[in-house]
């Protein structure tokens, strides 16, 4: 006799996989992006012109360009991190301490065929970049090879347009089953790396503006501290 809470956990947990595959997945894989930019051609779309896997995300950023790249010209193992989870990079041995919270200026000068540490042993290699523009990164490892495609665009004079397009192919097509199953996951790490940026850059981008913006003049704020001064010397 077939065991009937075997058979409803199955039961759902076939139902689950069927409504993430068909309705959440292809949500995750294009979070936050517009359809004109899943279906625009990328940075590194010719490297791996036939993927098994393609995701296009994308997040909007109340900064200027040149405020957004410096997070993205940093990234690496010992460098600035990730800016995603923290404790998951440790975990990977991508990262050895929180991901940076300032720019890091010797970490700026970064060229194609550098090579960005994934971790003590491994790297993405700089396959092209054009500073304030794309950022493309080139891997082939463990039978599978990944391109990774930072691409900003300006919206207007205070907001950037970030879109993060991944490609990997496989060397065995037959294993691809089981990598899609770790798709969710990578779409959380993804988005919060995301988000992990757009963070940085906006706060970066609010102090600058706050330090540039002129002082009152001495007619109003200035000239209040000093008669408040006077009030509480005067007996």
């Amino acid at each position: 006799m077939q065991n009937p809470v075997l058979l409803f956990a199955f039961a759902g947990m076939g139902a689950g996989a069927i409504l993430y595959w068909f309705a959440l997945r292809p949500r995750a894989l294009n979070w936050g992006a517009t359809r004109a930019e899943s279906e625009a051609m990328m940075p590194g779309d010719d490297v791996i012109p036939e993927p098994h896997h393609v995701a296009t995300r994308s997040v909007t950023i109340k900064a200027q360009i040149d405020d957004v790249w410096p997070w993205l010209a940093q990234m690496g193992y010992q460098r600035a991190g990730f800016y995603t989870y923290d404790w998951i990079s440790r975990l990977r041995g991508t990262q050895t301490g929180p991901s940076a919270v300032r720019i890091i200026p010797k970490f700026q000068h970064l060229a194609v065929d550098d090579t960005v540490p994934m971790g003590s042993k491994s790297g993405w290699r700089v396959e092209d970049l054009h500073k304030n523009h794309f950022l493309l990164l080139h891997v082939r490892e463990s039978g599978r090879e990944h391109t990774w495609a930072w691409v900003l665009s300006e919206l207007d004079e205070s907001h950037t347009r970030l879109v993060l397009r991944t490609r990997w192919r496989l060397t065995r097509p037959l294993l691809a089953p089981l990598f899609h199953v770790a798709d969710f996951g990578c779409f959380l790490v993804t988005r919060k790396h995301l988000l992990g940026i757009k963070h940085r850059a906006e706060i970066a981008a609010w102090q600058t503006e706050e330090w540039l913006t002129p002082a009152p003049s001495k007619t109003g704020w200035l000239t209040s501290i000093s008669f408040d001064r006077q009030r509480r010397t005067t007996p």
